[in-house]
């Protein structure tokens, strides 16, 4: 008999046509979230699960899914995991890192450009028939080349931020619980603590996990720290900002403008405030959402199932004590 594989959406096909070679495999074919009932009565008899963020993996879920041998998060984040839990009831828990460092980095540097000079607003002033002529101060905005950029965070994604800021003659400062000596030398980076990066910098961008020390990591007393010029950049988690003292500070003008791909809540309600804002650009969560590199998240969560049902382990695995590693 097979086993058993549990699919909480619609996902690339190069991902689902590895499970199907050996897995009997069933999918909530819809784009929309998996309602919690309907998962749970779903993972009860799998053997595996692979999981998106909307998927809360607690100790409510482990307790149904007795036969569980991984869940497999398609994404690089994974704060919707217990992965402790996870430990505890010997279920192995992974994530996708790597395959959409460049991608997630292309899309944060694509916000901060946006942002920056003002694209959005741009848009829309064509679209409502107002360009009616070249004008010297029409929507005038910041200059990226020879700025100041500071990263909050220098695992991957933050690592590639800084190559492409070196494209655009950036001064890149970073702070991050860890020092990176090698990168600073590499890549010509500036390690500064936390409140050097947001007053220092033209950009600041947000790359670190979310976990209870990073919540509203972002928040009044830090932005009022920031240059009125500067722009706010989040690829990261959205509860990583507070979203009202943000509100706040860009209508009232302590900061220049906002990118974000994510939000709290997600997805963000239509009538949030910061929606009302000329100077905050909001995407769907999308950094990752590239042809290639979607198809090679649901390949790598694929195959993290299959090693796991194989008796063998995961290439990304968030628990290895399990296997006896560390």
């Amino acid at each position: 008999m097979q086993p058993k594989v549990y699919v909480t959406r619609r996902i690339p096909e190069s991902g689902i046509a590895l499970l199907q070679e050996s897995c009997d495999v069933e999918i909530w074919d819809s784009d929309d979230v998996v309602p919690r009932d309907t998962f749970l009565a779903a993972v009860a008899d799998k053997d595996a699960v692979l999981c998106l963020l909307t998927e809360k993996i607690d100790a409510e879920t482990l307790s149904v899914a007795k036969n569980a041998k991984i869940f497999a998060n398609m994404a690089v984040g994974f704060d919707n995991i217990d992965v402790p839990e996870c430990t505890k009831r010997g279920v192995m828990a992974s994530n996708t890192p790597g395959v959409l460092t460049d991608t997630t980095a292309d899309f944060a540097f694509t916000l901060l450009m946006a942002a920056a000079r003002r694209i959005r607003e741009g848009h829309e002033f064509v679209h409502a028939g107002k360009w009616e002529t070249w004008g010297p101060l029409l929507l005038m905005g910041q200059d990226i080349h020879h700025a100041t950029l500071g990263l909050v965070g220098l695992g991957r994604i933050g690592t590639e931020m800084a190559r492409r800021g070196q494209g655009f003659s950036m001064r890149v400062l970073y702070n991050d619980v860890v020092r990176r000596e090698d990168l600073e030398q590499e890549l010509g980076l500036e390690y500064v603590d936390f409140d050097t990066v947001l007053r220092e910098s033209d950009f600041v961008s947000l790359h670190v996990p979310y976990m209870p020390e990073t919540h509203h990591l972002i928040s009044t007393d830090e932005l009022a720290k920031m240059k009125q010029s500067a722009v706010l950049i989040n690829t990261a988690r959205g509860p990583i900002v507070d979203p009202a003292a943000l509100y706040t500070a860009l209508s009232s003008g302590e900061i220049w403008a906002a990118g974000l791909d994510v939000t709290d809540p997600e997805p963000i309600p239509m009538d949030d405030p910061l929606l009302t804002l000329d100077n905050c650009l909001v995407a769907p969560h999308i950094a990752s959402a590239s042809f290639q590199t979607r198809s090679d998240m649901s390949e790598l969560a694929a195959n993290n199932i299959l090693a796991a049902l194989a008796g063998e382990r995961p290439p990304t695995i968030l628990n290895p004590e399990l296997l006896g590693d560390s």
